[in-house]
């Protein structure tokens, strides 16, 4: 009698606590305090340590196998942020960091770490330990089509659940917030405090939804017109037009949120990716260009018309770079990346040594950067921002080739959402910092391993009629 072949766990309770978790990520203030961001920590740091104890060291090693580059680089990364937190010797660290060593020895402390605030850098690396704890609960659970679709549409209800709620603050008139009694200007939030987070993270809720159509779009080969015709139809009246709504409503609040680079990023990013599709590809269908047109025309030009895109277009127009104090902080900033080049002054130190090096007599009060580039060169350093971009890179690598693989709709939809969120976050943190906001960075997260994951991932082949389940 031949002996079962054992199957690997299927984290079931760990699945729904991942579920759970990206819902209720953005409710308490977009988990940009650190008693909520604590919470989620520990959610996170809870549901990976149940996975380890049930994880067998072969899978365990087999999955090292699959992600050991990306995974390389993440622990490349941790080690980072725990080396500025190390005190290192006077006579080691006058090479690696002089003005680090100067700068502790003007104020006669011999404690000698790459950090300037020591107390910011534990509070990162423990954010950072969370994301790769996080990283890594999505390749081993999500791990198949079903889940991963799963994922994609809790983001979708959570970006829907944000965006009625800041959309019904505004349309109610109401002063100040249901659950936070916070200040209602004439902004769309949502459960976040500032509308550029709010925005940012709608981005990617709009990603996780475009995903979805994309995949089911992609599965049909319309020969004749009549097919075509009904193949719009039942897009109409499917299934797919609940994510379709959700999309507008989406939509309808970013412009509400009145963010200019949140509406930016968004429409450039999806144009940019929907030009890659129809380029990469292998079987391109008539409907991913009409949705893409219709994204356009009808959120674009219809819809958000009427909920305030001329405010947004105002607000574009009349921005004047000389006079935005941002630019300040950038041209006081680019001193500190030339004295701390190779380590950073610390994770989290930003506020600290900024201050040192403020000149303009500003009375804005500044504890970000205004561009995340910027932050993390001045925080990490080189070494460190060389190995986010590899990782942020590689995984957009990885959702291209997704996109072109052939005869898997779902992967290619999966390579759409994915790439759209990664240009999107890229072209929001030119100008802002997003990342700063826990939830919105634990969804990008997600959107980083997702590419990852879907390489592994089985192809489904779909029978090419237009009576498909999908379709129905």
């Amino acid at each position: 009698m031949n002996k079962l072949k054992r199957k690997s766990p299927k984290y079931t309770y760990e699945f729904y606590a991942l579920l759970t978790t990206i819902f209720f990520l953005p409710i308490p203030l977009g988990s940009n305090r650190p008693w909520a961001w604590s919470l989620f920590e520990i959610a996170i740091f809870t549901t990976f340590i149940f996975i380890l104890f049930r994880l067998k060291q072969k899978h365990l090693a087999a999955l090292y196998n699959k992600y050991n580059f990306i995974v390389f680089l993440w622990l490349g990364f941790i080690f980072l942020s725990i080396l500025q937190l190390i005190p290192i010797p006077d006579n080691i660290m006058k090479y690696m960091s002089e003005n680090t060593l100067e700068m502790y020895k003007s104020v006669n402390i011999s404690f000698t770490p790459f950090s300037l605030d020591v107390g910011q850098s534990i509070i990162s690396l423990l954010k950072t330990a969370s994301y790769f704890c996080l990283f890594c609960l999505v390749l081993i659970i999500a791990n198949t089509h079903k889940r991963i679709k799963l994922v994609l549409s809790m983001m979708v209800v959570s970006g829907t659940f944000q965006a009625l709620y800041g959309s019904m603050e505004l349309l109610t008139g109401i002063k100040e917030s249901i659950i936070f009694n916070l200040k209602v200007d004439n902004r769309a939030t949502g459960s976040f405090v500032y509308h550029n987070h709010f925005a940012n993270f709608l981005m990617l809720c709009l990603s996780a939804g475009l995903a979805l159509l994309v995949s089911s779009l992609q599965s049909e080969k319309l020969v004749s017109t009549k097919d075509r015709l009904r193949a719009v139809v039942f897009a109409i009246l499917s299934s797919k037009a609940l994510i379709r709504i959700s999309l507008a409503i989406m939509v309808i609040a970013l412009v509400m949120s009145k963010s200019r680079m949140g509406n930016t990023a968004f429409f450039v990013s999806m144009t940019l990716t929907g030009c890659l599709a129809l380029m990469l590809f292998k079987q391109r269908s008539r409907g991913l260009t009409i949705l893409l047109v219709s994204m356009v025309i009808i959120d674009l030009l219809i819809v958000s018309a009427f909920f305030g895109l001329e405010n947004v277009k105002d607000r574009l127009v009349e921005t004047n770079l000389e006079q935005e104090a941002r630019v300040n902080v950038l041209a006081e900033s680019l001193p500190i990346i030339r004295e701390f080049p190779l380590f950073g002054t610390g994770a989290g130190s930003f506020y600290t040594i900024y201050s040192m090096y403020q000149t303009t007599n500003s009375t804005i009060f500044f504890d970000h950067a205004h561009n995340e580039y910027l932050q993390f060169f001045i925080e990490y350093g080189l070494i460190g921002v060389m190995l986010l971009a590899s990782m942020v890179f590689f995984s957009l690598f990885k959702a291209l080739q997704a996109m072109r693989k052939k005869g898997a709709p779902f992967i290619n939809g999966l390579g759409f959402g994915c790439t759209m969120a990664i240009i999107g976050m890229l072209i929001h943190i030119t100008v802002d910092f997003p990342l700063q906001a826990y939830a919105n960075t634990c969804y990008f997260i997600i959107f980083i391993a997702l590419p990852v994951s879907a390489t592994n991932l089985k192809t489904k082949r779909v029978k090419r009629s237009i009576h498909s389940p999908q379709f129905k």
